[in-house]
């Protein structure tokens, strides 16, 4: 096969949840790029359609769905429509994510919900999706994790902001790096590679002393920025990478080298 056309999407279903989010519309906007059937499906229907249409008036295959993760039921609706209005799915980017916790002494409801988005609620349409990409023969499942999933927080980088990094995120991200390992085993024999980007941060506005810290202590010299993500992600979900599975891939800049 031709390397230009291994890291084709073209003919490819693909799903990406929360593709109106920071990284999400990067990753929704990659797929496209390389010729993907994308949908973007999340509780934020209103959102998506705005940048399904923006992506659409550049002549892409973009779809909006709603979803809601916490809800069996929501899932399952949005599996049998994938498979009736388009086919079926190659391909799946487990992106969604809530953020109801915001500090470490918040109420522990706010952990409990979490916990039911980002925990129960991502196991359940993983596992949904997969029988969808089995019977289409095989594809990829690319779960975007997070650097916290794999080292504790750097505090000082908060210091005089308002900015502070919740212990539910490190909870669910982490988790999420060991679940790809595992389904990489279970679905392996099913023709379905399962893989991991854990990403830095990504430049989004946010509180001048913060960036500035964080800036400093990358090799790089910033934090991400809109394209970083775009071919790690194509990469791993395209035939370019059909001898890898359970993979995690740090994506920070060398923060952590």
């Amino acid at each position: 096969m031709h390397t230009v056309e291994m890291f084709s999407l073209k003919n490819k279903v693909i799903l990406i949840t929360g593709g109106a989010g920071l990284y999400g519309r990067c990753i929704f906007e990659a797929l496209l790029e390389c010729g993907g059937t994308v949908i973007t499906a999340s509780t934020s229907l209103d959102n998506a359609q705005k940048i399904v249409d923006e992506f659409k008036a550049r002549g892409l295959d973009a779809h909006a769905r709603y979803v809601d993760q916490a809800k069996h039921g929501s899932i399952t609706k949005l599996k049998d429509e994938i498979e009736s209005v388009f086919g079926g799915l190659d391909i799946f980017i487990n992106n969604a994510v809530a953020r109801p916790m915001k500090r470490y002494i918040d109420p522990l409801e706010c952990w409990r919900t979490s916990m039911d988005i980002n925990a129960t609620g991502m196991f359940d349409i993983v596992r949904e999706m997969s029988d969808l990409i089995e019977k289409r023969g095989g594809g990829s499942i690319v779960n975007i994790g997070s650097m916290q999933g794999m080292f504790g927080p750097d505090f000082s980088l908060y210091e005089g902001t308002e900015m502070d990094s919740p212990p539910d995120y490190h909870f669910h991200k982490g988790g999420m790096i060991a679940l790809t390992k595992y389904l990489a085993r279970k679905l392996g024999p099913k023709k379905i590679r399962v893989n991991c980007i854990s990403p830095g941060g990504l430049y989004a506005g946010q509180n001048e002393k913060f960036v500035e810290k964080y800036n400093k202590k990358v090799p790089l010299g910033r934090l991400a920025n809109n394209d970083d993500i775009k071919g790690v992600v194509v990469f791993l979900a395209s035939e370019a990478s059909s001898y890898i599975t359970g993979e995690n891939i740090l994506m920070d800049g060398g923060l952590h080298a």
